[in-house]
């Protein structure tokens, strides 16, 4: 509590000027929830921004928590102005399309995390998606979270629950949720990397198989997409979770950030899978080519073997098609029917010898 006081001093007076005035743009819809926590348990009747700041920041102890859902300018604006949020940050939290980061500005932190979801599907196709991504911000600072979240899934429904489960993790301030989002995207991650195994296993027998079909290349290149687009939402996570575990940060007690190299090693787990999926998802396209490659000899050499046992009776035939008058048994009774035994004779042989050496 005093620790909380000393920040609070230390902010200075120019925010609680902000907290007599009310925001300037309405929040409209984009507010999910706001909630203020105290000691870790949930206090009741502050389900207005300026109100919840007020009290919070009154009393010195407790933070607040704002959810909201794909905000506009305008609707942030507000909220930048009574929480002093950086303009920089802002425009970030607003635009989307970030790459995942964390950046320091002053005594708050923002925080940029990839969110993904599996899209169950039936079968595999050339055109399935597999992965679905979305985007999810945090403004931390010494009495106050603000997450932003954007596209349809990422809900932070679950982890609010399961934080009020545990008033003494809660209790650690502001740092607590964003330990819990950023464990609740890379659970995420290790969720949606095992479940893309089971598409990898289903292309890997089916190339295997007796009867792979030869347009699995479309599948399997659409299953690299697919993952290109998870590695583009784990792989940059790294570092940001590397500096939020070592490096010393007002916002992130000490305590805390211990559990963010938790974080960070599951995410290690994830991207180490990720990179295993792509490398096996190489040898399987190779292996898919070259049995497209040995089909297509074997294709070959079936032409090939058809093509040289017509050439025995298209060979006779163009002889005795010659127009000439003086020919060997050219007026022989008994001449129509042995050339064309002589013909199947020697088409049955060459057949025969083409079969045991496996071109037919």
């Amino acid at each position: 509590m005093f620790s909380n006081l000393r920040r609070a001093v230390r902010r200075g007076y120019r925010r609680a000027v902000d907290l007599s005035h009310p925001s300037r743009s309405p929040l409209g819809s984009a507010v999910v929830n706001c909630v203020v926590y105290v000691e870790g348990a949930r206090q009741d009747g502050c389900a207005e921004v300026e109100e919840a700041l007020r009290r919070v920041r009154k009393t010195g102890d407790g933070f607040v928590w704002i959810g909201l859902h794909e905000p506009t300018r305008e609707e942030l604006a507000g909220l930048a102005e009574l929480f002093g949020l950086h303009p920089l940050a802002v425009e970030d939290a607003v635009t989307a399309h970030q790459r995942p980061k964390v950046e320091r500005f002053d005594d708050i932190l923002f925080s940029v995390f990839k969110t993904v979801r599996y899209v169950e599907h039936e079968e595999l196709t050339a055109t399935s998606e597999v992965v679905e991504t979305g985007e999810l911000m945090a403004f931390t600072g010494d009495d106050f979270v603000i997450t932003i979240r954007h596209g349809g899934h990422g809900t932070l429904g679950p982890v609010r629950e399961s934080l009020e489960a545990a008033p003494g993790q809660l209790a650690k301030g502001p740092a607590s949720v964003l330990h819990a989002i950023a464990d609740h995207v890379v659970d995420d991650y290790v969720a949606v990397t095992d479940a893309v195994q089971n598409d990898i296993d289903a292309v890997e027998t089916a190339v295997f198989s007796e009867y792979g079909g030869r347009g699995d290349a479309g599948r399997i290149y659409q299953l690299k997409r697919e993952l290109l687009e998870l590695r583009r939402a784990v792989a940059p996570l790294s570092r940001p979770l590397q500096h939020l575990a070592t490096q010393p940060i007002p916002v992130i007690p000490a305590e805390v950030r211990a559990y963010f190299r938790d974080v960070s090693d599951h995410l290690t787990r994830a991207t180490d899978q990720i990179n295993a999926y792509d490398a096996l998802l190489d040898s399987i396209l190779q292996a898919h080519l070259a049995q497209v490659t040995v089909a297509q000899n074997e294709d070959m050499r079936k032409i090939t073997a058809w093509a040289a046992i017509v050439a025995v009776p298209t060979m006779v035939c163009g002889v005795y098609g010659m127009n000439f008058d003086d020919m060997p048994e050219l007026h022989w009774t008994y001449g129509y029917p042995i050339t064309v035994a002589v013909m199947a004779l020697a088409c049955f042989v060459i057949h025969r010898g083409f079969r045991r050496n496996g071109w037919l």
